[in-house]
């Protein structure tokens, strides 16, 4: 009897995860949330604002919102942060320039009451372009050694292919299971 009411419970339980995508604009956000969501690449414009998606992973609910990066609209994300459980910083493996600036907003975010106990995924996109930043250059970059109050993980990807996508949803499953 025990187990047919947690199976009962488990499929009418649609606890939804909320998730923020962030990152510097073109870095691959909505390409990235389009993916999640319809599995095909959508032409996409910069987003003003946010756009809001629901994926479902084995019966698991997230609640993305990718918001906008553009420079003028990155002191507003922090009226996304409430209830967020993960973070996902998209970085734009090509962009050597504003590697610093993705830093910055990086430590602004985690330092944020909302986000004290959100985990932290980055994906490293456009590695399919040659010449790209490693991943290890990326961390480094990004000095993710010295996070030690955010679980966090760091994932290539192709935002265009979908590759590398489902290995970062997976280690946020896995996120959710050790709570």
């Amino acid at each position: 009897m025990g187990i047919i009411f947690t199976k009962l419970l488990r499929l009418f339980n649609h606890q939804e995860h909320k998730v923020i995508i962030v990152g510097l604009d073109n870095a691959g956000k909505t390409t990235i949330l389009y993916q999640f969501s319809m599995n095909e690449v959508v032409h996409t414009s910069p987003t003003i604002g946010s756009n809001v998606e629901e994926i479902v992973v084995n019966n698991t609910h997230f609640l993305m919102w990718d918001i906008g990066g553009q420079e003028s609209l990155r002191s507003s994300w922090n009226t996304y942060y409430t209830n967020t459980e993960f973070v996902i910083v998209v970085v734009d493996s090509t962009d050597r320039e504003r590697i610093s600036v993705t830093r910055e907003e990086l430590y602004r975010m985690l330092a944020h009451e909302d986000l004290k106990k959100a985990g932290l995924l980055i994906f490293a996109n456009k590695q399919d372009v040659k010449g790209c930043m490693s991943v290890s250059e990326i961390s480094t970059n990004l000095q993710l050694t010295s996070i030690k109050d955010h679980q966090w993980h760091i994932q290539a990807c192709c935002a265009l292919t979908g590759e590398g996508l489902c290995q970062g949803l997976e280690w946020m499953m896995s996120r959710l299971r050790v709570r």
